[in-house]
């Protein structure tokens, strides 16, 4: 039944990641560059959207009215509007209001920016079998050459799947906060904790045993949502499989391996969750 995922693939990928692929190469190992390039954006995005969530949820709890009204904004919007809708946005202003790579943005020190995406320093081999070190991109006369890159539609999804899932998040984040009873933070503060050691140290410790649960959700959503990869072209375990099934002809097998990978997926993100959830959050703090 899945025999032909033996034969030759017969087309390149855009962006393979850390796998080298050609299309001479069979079609298991093109669908295994496709589920690369989905952890590659997903577990960053994952990361980023915690971040984003954390920093909102502080936001919509604070004393603050205005940075209250700030985070309200944010999470009214993003999660009101549909996350296919803010991915073409995100990605057709980092292709239309970006420079070319001949006039890229320095955002950083070694980070340039422009339409043909982020580079950045990376550190790998030297060239020629060379001691491993670190590559810092340049811009060259036509191009940034140097250290790694990646694409718009790398970024564009990235940054699509952190601010929508953050949203989410940062609501789960603002319950779990809330239900952690005002006492303990008065008592941290008599005891003379600043307001970083009452956060880190009390409010969240307590508050993760609401998040974890729902937050767990959220994860598995961003892991399936990086599916609308397809539509901003990045080849994704979607966008991947189906070139494969146009391909071959051999739609309901290449859809059913897509479908048991994203199982897999799910069921090993949940299950991570649920250690983590089992050994920290059911604990309390230290």
């Amino acid at each position: 039944m899945l025999g032909f995922l033996d034969q030759p693939a017969g087309f390149d990928i855009g962006e393979t990641g850390l796998l080298v692929f050609d299309a001479a190469q069979p079609l298991w190992r093109a669908l295994l560059v496709g589920l690369g390039n989905t952890l590659r954006v997903s577990l960053p995005a994952l990361l980023l959207a915690c971040l984003i969530g954390l920093a909102v949820a502080l936001g919509r709890t604070s004393g603050s009215r205005v940075w209250r009204s700030v985070a309200g904004i944010y999470v009214d919007t993003v999660r009101n509007t549909p996350l296919l809708l803010q991915l073409l946005m995100w990605y057709f202003l980092l292709i239309e209001w970006l420079p070319d790579s001949t006039q890229a943005i320095p955002v950083l020190p070694g980070v340039w920016l422009s339409k043909g995406g982020l580079a950045f320093p990376w550190f790998g081999p030297g060239e020629a079998g060379a001691a491993w070190a670190w590559s810092w991109p340049q811009q060259d006369t036509f191009n940034i050459v140097g250290g790694a890159a990646v694409s718009p539609e790398y970024l564009s999804l990235a940054l699509a799947l952190s601010i929508y899932t953050g949203a989410f998040l940062a609501e789960v984040i603002r319950g779990g906060i809330e239900s952690v009873p005002a006492s303990l933070m008065e008592a941290a503060e008599t005891l003379g904790a600043t307001r970083f050691q009452q956060i880190t140290r009390v409010l969240l410790p307590q508050a993760l045993r609401t998040i974890v649960p729902a937050a767990t959700n959220q994860f598995l959503n961003l892991i399936k949502n990086s599916s609308l990869a397809v539509a901003v072209g990045y080849p994704d375990l979607v966008s991947v499989g189906n070139t494969a099934l146009n391909q071959t002809g051999r739609v309901v097998e290449c859809v059913l391996v897509m479908m048991s990978v994203y199982l897999a997926l799910s069921l090993s993100t949940t299950a991570l969750m649920n250690w983590f959830n089992a050994r920290h959050a059911l604990k309390g703090p230290a």
